[in-house]
């Protein structure tokens, strides 16, 4: 104002809370008191962290997609070696070339080139490029266009001066940059919106292991998250095309019907098609597990249902009284299902642990048939007991007669329409433990069995005559 020129490089320096307070200040013009959610993937999610902690109360829920509580020195460094491309390309003037007959588009171009690399993931490039590698486009570039990935770089460097500015480039990159909630991301405590998190597999820019960090923080809380790592071959970009939006856009669009109260429970009876009960029988007419397992869980206790696939268990108990319920997960189409529902549930391996949980965080931490498919029994099990004041454990006894009957007179692994419906060179299930198996694991353990429950699903009852023998599924309380 004081001069009526430009500002160039002058321009001060701004951070992700002014864009946050820019954003605010117009939602408070458009007399708009709370939002229903903030929603932003990459850059756009450190805007979403900012507004979750700096106004907890102005937004009912946040959707960071493809961010971070802070950049990777990785991330940093492909930034800074922008930046210095800009700064000192012919022309730049010290950022004030707007009067110039020239300005530091080369620079600019190849701060573009750079930038575009992090947002593509390597089988991208190799799929796009491989085939046709020394057939390059004849695009009128100033860049080397030997390789055809070095004409679609030059291409986009050059598209990009057309309609970017570099001091604005070195300003937003830098204010990206700035942001930091720490290693992390433990500053979460103020937050009181609900949590839809999501990266893409692929992504090495903002990688899964850094939204991870976010959640990992949320759960530590107990705030109300839930977490999908989107299997994509896109890298950083796939939040931006259409390739995964039937997995990324179903869980934004469920997500978002619950918290306007459009939302609502999935069909019970689609999911049980999914989840068959018994060993031999795809389906029966109620799920005498389930309610089995909520008539074992004290009332409004806090429960984790680990592998809850379409949210079943969940579901049933949250209409009981269950005040927080929360499931982990490892199909992307069970957390959708999940989402829909309105249930908080994070993508995650029982075989990479529960470290994101405290110690005693849930009155009680559910497993229901998916011992079995575990790979590293004891110490999933020793994390299960250090999560929960207790634990219930559900599991198919391999021990059934009609089980051995089928081993002793076909000599085959036994095959089903049930549990059993896999080969066995591609059943999830690797582990053939039965009853008696469980009980001898938990005396070598040190574990206490406060309750066994055996059950015939096929038969619907309960089993006390040599359960064993005659039991399809076990149902263990413990503790330690």
């Amino acid at each position: 104002p004081a001069t009526g020129r430009p500002y160039g490089a002058d321009f001060p320096a701004i951070t992700i809370g002014d864009m946050v307070e820019v954003h605010r200040r117009l939602v408070r013009h458009l007399d708009i008191e709370k939002l229903l959610a903030v929603v932003g993937g990459s850059m756009g999610g450190l805007q979403v962290l900012d507004w979750a902690v700096r106004y907890p109360d102005e937004l009912a829920g946040a959707i960071p997609i493809a961010t971070s509580p802070r950049l990777s020195s990785q991330a940093l460094a492909f930034d800074v070696v922008a930046r210095n491309a800009i700064i000192h390309a012919p022309c730049f003037c010290g950022g004030q070339y707007y009067d110039t007959d020239c300005g530091p588009d080369i620079g600019l171009a190849l701060a573009r080139m750079i930038g575009h690399i992090t947002y593509l993931s390597r089988e991208a490039m190799q799929e796009k490029f491989e085939a046709d590698r020394l057939q390059p486009r004849d695009v009128p570039v100033a860049f080397e266009k030997t390789f055809s990935v070095g004409s679609y770089l030059g291409y986009q460097g050059t598209k990009f001066v057309e309609r970017f500015d570099a001091n604005s480039y070195v300003t937003l990159s830098m204010a990206m940059d700035l942001y930091d909630l720490g290693a992390s991301g433990r500053d979460f405590g103020s937050a009181a919106c609900r949590w839809l998190v999501a990266s893409f597999s692929s992504d090495w820019l903002f990688s899964p292991a850094e939204s991870r960090q976010i959640v990992d923080a949320l759960l530590a809380s107990n705030k109300p998250v839930s977490y999908c790592n989107v299997t994509s071959r896109c890298g950083h970009d796939a939040f931006l095309l259409a390739d995964d939006v039937d997995v990324y856009g179903e869980l934004v669009r469920g997500f978002l019907a619950n918290l306007s109260g459009d939302g609502g429970s999935t069909s019970a009876d689609a999911d049980e098609a999914h989840c068959p009960t018994s060993i031999f029988n795809h389906e029966h007419p109620r799920r005498l597990d389930y309610e089995t397992i909520a008539g074992l869980i004290e009332p409004g206790a806090d429960v984790l249902d680990l592998g809850c696939g379409n949210g079943t268990l969940l579901d049933l108990l949250a209409t009981r009284g269950h005040s927080l319920v929360r499931g982990v997960e490892i199909d992307e189409h069970a957390i959708i299902a999940c989402v829909n529902r309105g249930l908080d549930v994070v993508h995650m391996d029982l075989n990479d642990g529960l470290g994101a949980f405290t110690d005693k965080q849930f009155g009680c931490v559910v497993l229901s048939r998916t011992l079995q498919t575990i790979r590293d029994v004891q110490p999933v099990i020793d994390d299960i007991l250090r999560v929960g004041e207790r634990a219930i454990v559900s599991f198919p006894n391999f021990g059934y007669y009609k089980l051995r009957e089928m081993l002793y007179r076909d000599g085959k692994s036994p095959e089903s329409p049930g549990l059993l419906r896999y080969k066995w060179y591609d059943t999830p299930n690797i582990r053939f433990l039965t009853l008696a198996d469980f009980e001898e694991f938990c005396r070598d353990n040190g574990i206490t069995v406060h309750r066994r429950v055996a059950l015939d699903t096929e038969a619907g009852v309960e089993v006390a005559d040599d359960a064993n023998l005659n039991a399809d599924l076990a149902i263990f309380v413990i503790s330690r």
